[in-house]
């Protein structure tokens, strides 16, 4: 079985290719990067796991690795969000850290997160070498010195965000709030930040259930259907919710309404370049909404477009370049902030939003499309059969004049590929790098188009 990372860490289902064996393997090629890059001074790792079935035994793991190679690890005991890992190797001027997660997958799922010195997603370069480590078998050397000692990131991370988010003015607003866990590690840190401010918030599934109730952590739509009711019963502000490792976000606004990541992504660009004045660019993945980028254009700012992967907005938040990069899969990070997707810093971004403008957030959509006119996006997946695998290749190199009679302007292959029609209503086909599936990505001007647009795409890569 060859180890792959994908667009963020490599997961794998436990018991199956995700073993005791397997993650000793990665850890110990881990460590054979870091010696290498960090020579004879042997450095600081943080090593943390969110609340899925098996996570502290992993990181016990690889704990004990890091330490027979003569590292100092930082070992977080209780779930930990990846966005807190983040701040926590800044803080500590760690080589890296690891976070066993396996984020929004189902939770047969397990996982590997390696981030590097800036905190931010280990890029491909990284992630390359580290499989040809595993590849090749790489033995690691023995070292002295090592040391294993019990971290607490959280209270750097809160004392963090309060730098970040306008807490006073969330306060003087005196909203109240409902937040889902989803069972992840967001308990105690969303909850707890909002509690410190007097602030009134109601919490559903802060229970440890590694299990996820019996589906994936993903703070979707269709996921979501208890944390609404819960805002619309006792009309609360917002409804806040977060990933099995807190780095997505989800949101339902006062009236019930599920504010998809693409919305807000637009609404917060708008929002930040408005209450902060900041004049640099916005950033969104190849698959995220065109919608931002008509904010960039009605704010002044540049647009940055990605090849999909946070690490890549995270390289644009390291070069101070933009005020907020996202994604449709609902990550988020801003300027000043980690290289790394928050939710937890998402929904209170989102919050802070509602509370200095003094209206809802679809109030606050419909003022934006009164400015840029509204977009319609959606994506489908497409299981990665043998027969499709077989052929996927060969048809993203395709080029056709156009898809279902709809002409194609331009075509993108920064990832995936993405067909540009000539009414600026656009298809992409990219297979996924967590899951077994060829999403199909699409947005129009209506939802009836979207819906067309969608199926052409499917029978399309079927065809």
């Amino acid at each position: 079985m060859a180890i792959r990372f994908g667009t963020s860490g490599w997961r794998s289902i436990i018991a199956d290719d995700f073993t005791y064996e397997n993650v000793r393997l990665v850890v110990k090629s881990i460590c054979v990067y870091l010696n290498e890059t960090s020579g004879e001074n042997r450095q600081t790792v943080i090593i943390g796991h969110d609340s899925r079935f098996m996570g502290e035994n992993f990181a016990e793991v690889a704990s004990q690795i890091l330490k027979n190679n003569g590292f100092r690890v930082l070992l977080c005991r209780t779930p930990t969000p990846t966005p807190t890992i983040s701040n926590a190797i800044r803080i500590e001027k760690a080589a890296g850290g690891i976070n066993f997660t396996a984020s929004h997958n189902p939770p047969e799922y397990q996982g590997i997160k390696f981030s590097t010195a800036d905190g931010a997603p280990a890029l491909p370069e990284i992630t390359k070498k580290i499989e040809d480590f595993i590849a090749r078998n790489s033995p690691t050397e023995n070292a002295s010195g090592g040391i294993i000692e019990d971290y607490d990131a959280r209270p750097d991370y809160l004392d963090d965000l309060k730098t970040k988010i306008r807490f006073d003015l969330i306060a003087q607003a005196k909203g109240n709030y409902a937040f889902d866990a989803l069972w992840g590690t967001g308990r105690g840190y969303l909850d707890k930040i909002l509690l410190d401010h007097n602030l009134e918030v109601e919490t559903i599934h802060d229970w440890r259930d590694v299990t996820f109730g019996g589906r994936s952590p993903e703070p979707s739509e269709d996921h979501l259907d208890e944390l609404r009711g819960v805002v619309l019963s006792k009309k609360l502000t917002l409804g806040l919710a977060t990933d099995g490792d807190a780095d997505r976000f989800g949101i339902i606004d006062a009236n019930g309404k599920f504010i998809t990541p693409n919305e807000l992504v637009a609404l917060l660009s708008d929002y930040l370049a408005e209450s902060r004045g900041w004049k640099e660019g916005v950033a969104r993945s190849v698959a995220t909404s065109h919608l931002i980028d008509r904010v960039a254009e009605n704010r002044g700012l540049k647009l940055y477009e990605t090849p999909v992967g946070f690490k890549y907005i995270g390289e644009l938040i390291n070069e101070d370049k933009i005020i907020l990069g996202g994604e449709e899969s609902a990550g988020l990070s801003i300027k000043g902030h980690y290289p790394e997707k928050d939710g937890i810093l998402a929904c209170l971004l989102a919050a802070e939003a509602v509370a200095v403008r003094g209206k809802s957030l679809t109030e606050q959509l419909q003022e934006l499309y009164k400015r840029v006119e509204k977009l319609e996006s959606g994506k489908i997946g497409v299981k990665l059969t043998d027969e499709i695998a077989h052929s996927l290749h060969e048809k993203l190199l395709q080029e056709p004049a156009d898809i279902g009679g709809r002409k194609i302007e331009k075509i993108n292959r920064l990832d995936g590929v993405k067909f540009i029609f000539a009414d600026q209503s656009w298809m992409l086909l990219r297979p996924s790098g967590t899951e077994p599936l060829v999403r199909i990505y699409a947005e129009s001007e209506n939802i009836e188009d979207l819906e067309v647009l969608l199926e052409q795409g499917r029978r399309y890569l079927l065809g």
